[in-house]
């Protein structure tokens, strides 16, 4: 039995051969041109900006000091009373404002370290999470750009 040479099939006309290669090309120059408008622009690519950018922490700043706080241990603590004295640092320009909400201030430390369990204090790394815990409450009570830090100048747990 021979074998055809012949083709069944005629041979695909000259468009259906090109649209691939047309598509191919007008994608390419559609994100070709995205990308040269993207460099232009300065979208893509940029250079970093290295002007300087003026901080929103306050660079000029004043401390308010906390009162001291007793508070009163349960009595299966292990411990009577824990002493608590800070500084809250605050923006210059914002002291007289600041002044007047420490009773907040006050009542918001109060509030959180009697709400803290004693075997939570007594580790290593208590002190680190409740000035971030208590920075971070602050900040929120003041306002953006008011409180800078905590600084905790007594902690003691008897």
């Amino acid at each position: 039995m021979a074998e055809s040479t012949t083709d069944d099939a005629a041979p695909a006309p000259a468009k259906r051969r090109l649209l691939p290669l047309l598509i191919g090309l007008a994608g390419g120059l559609i994100l070709g041109g995205g990308a040269f408008y993207g460099v232009q622009t300065g979208l893509l690519l940029a250079p970093a900006d290295t002007s300087p950018r003026p901080s929103p922490v306050a660079t000029d700043f004043a401390h308010i000091p906390v009162e001291n706080i007793t508070i009163s241990l349960a009595p299966d603590s292990g411990a009577r009373f824990l002493r608590f004295s800070a500084q809250i640092e605050v923006a210059k320009d914002s002291v007289a404002q600041m002044e007047r909400l420490n009773p907040r201030f006050l009542d918001l430390i109060n509030t959180y370290l009697r709400a803290v369990e004693v075997a939570d204090m007594t580790e290593p790394a208590a002190i680190i999470r409740i000035r971030a815990q208590l920075l971070r409450r602050l900040q929120v009570l003041a306002g953006d750009g008011h409180v800078n830090d905590l600084l905790i100048t007594e902690f003691v747990l008897n």
